[in-house]
């Protein structure tokens, strides 16, 4: 059955999605996930700045050079931790899809994937490969709603276009 321009097969539904808007090579990065990581660190970066320098160096509970130099260090690991989250995203190109999560990168030929979806409530897109293995996506995740299923069909659609058969 030939499906219409804008629409993909995820997790055996039709999902549409906004291809007018965006072009289908764009990577593919969390909203939510990202603002609130970007917010929070921050929030670090701030709050333990402010907390190195306003506790005063008096008394027993003063900070010393060494305890404002540890404090802000802390802040800035947190806030690192936090970056980390900022830098999720899934590339895709004419060879294959590259995805970066947390502590990984991957680089996967679009031939490899062999099923895509939101696997069991989980929070992101998870790929099924031809090997049986699965990696999760975790640029594309349900936390963004309605975006996040349009993105899973976007990536469902690539997937798609570059293991289309070419007659001849």
């Amino acid at each position: 059955m030939k499906r219409p321009p804008g629409e993909a097969r995820l997790s055996g539904r039709t999902v549409a999605f906004g291809h007018e808007r965006r072009f289908p090579l764009c990577p593919f990065r969390a909203r939510r996930s990202t603002r609130v990581a970007l917010i929070g660190a921050v929030a670090c970066l701030v709050g333990f700045a402010i907390l190195a320098f306003a506790v005063t160096g008096e008394g027993e509970v003063g900070f010393n050079t060494g305890d404002r130099i540890g404090t802000l260090f802390f802040g800035v690991l947190l806030a690192a931790g936090l970056w980390r989250f900022v830098q999720l995203k899934a590339i895709p190109s004419q060879e294959g899809l590259t995805v970066i999560n947390l502590f990984s990168r991957r680089e996967i030929e679009w031939p490899e994937i062999a099923a895509i979806g939101f696997s069991d409530g989980a929070a992101w897109v998870t790929l099924e490969l031809t090997d049986t293995e699965e990696i999760s996506v975790m640029a594309i995740q349900r936390a963004d709603g309605a975006r996040g299923v349009a993105e899973a069909g976007r990536l469902a659609a690539l997937v798609a276009h570059h293991q289309r058969v070419e007659p001849g």
